[in-house]
């Protein structure tokens, strides 16, 4: 069942006489409960399609529907409102806040999501209830976008928007990164998307999207796509 529907979605950014397509005239269905990957070269058009997902930013063309609900023409109070209440983000620098504990950190969404899931709970279920009360100084990269998971999945959004989740890491805390993101989002039945330029990243992926030059160049549908174990990194 289609959980996001984009309709002819174009964002243009002006500057004098020069314009710069960064999305072309884009159609795209994202359907509920799948992982989807957007993958593509740096400038290709990846974080303008999450950011517009993510109702960080307003197409200047075209039609998004996210849950039955247009989202396009809706100003910034109604836009806060929507990313409070549907799309949680994982960021490639995790941007969890330096002066709060790992606790307060998770337990922060609470104030902004009506239907937040308990903070230690997740926590735990990230494998790190024994740092409720380390600073993010305190903890590895790995355990960082740890707790940057358990943060957007405790807003209890609908879908998982995540920028580069691996960028920052090595190659096998990636994959363990990758292992518990897969398995929270199935455990709470949220949609993935993940933006990257990671090749591999798209072998464990339900469905890959390929954009250049701000189109969609490809929509795949992989039937059995390989587990994180399974791709060599």
């Amino acid at each position: 069942m289609p959980i996001v529907e984009f309709k002819g979605v174009s964002k243009i950014y002006s500057s004098g006489e020069h314009e710069l397509r960064a999305l072309d005239s884009v159609d795209m269905t994202l359907d509920e409960g799948k992982m989807v990957v957007i993958l593509g070269p740096s400038g290709a058009g990846k974080s303008t399609l999450l950011n517009l997902l993510g109702g960080l930013d307003n197409p200047s063309e075209g039609k998004i529907t996210v849950c039955g609900k247009d989202i396009s023409k809706l100003n910034d109070n109604e836009l806060a409102e929507y990313r409070a209440e549907t799309v949680g983000f994982v960021f490639q620098f995790y941007n969890l806040i330096p002066t709060l504990t790992v606790y307060e950190n998770v337990k922060l969404v609470s104030e902004i999501s009506k239907d937040a899931l308990d903070a230690k709970e997740i926590i735990d279920k990230v494998g790190l209830i024994d740092h409720l009360k380390n600073f993010p100084s305190e903890l590895s990269g790995g355990e960082q976008q740890r707790i940057s998971i358990a943060r957007a999945i405790a807003k209890n959004p609908k879908i998982l928007l995540c920028d580069e989740p691996t960028g920052a890491l090595d190659s096998e805390t990636g994959v363990m990164v990758l292992k518990l993101l897969l398995q929270m989002a199935k455990d709470y039945g949220k949609t993935i998307v993940i933006v990257t330029h990671n090749q591999n990243i798209a072998k464990i992926a339900d469905v890959v999207i390929r954009v250049k030059n701000g189109k969609i160049r490809s929509v795949e549908e992989q039937e059995n796509p390989l587990s994180a174990d399974e791709v060599e990194w």
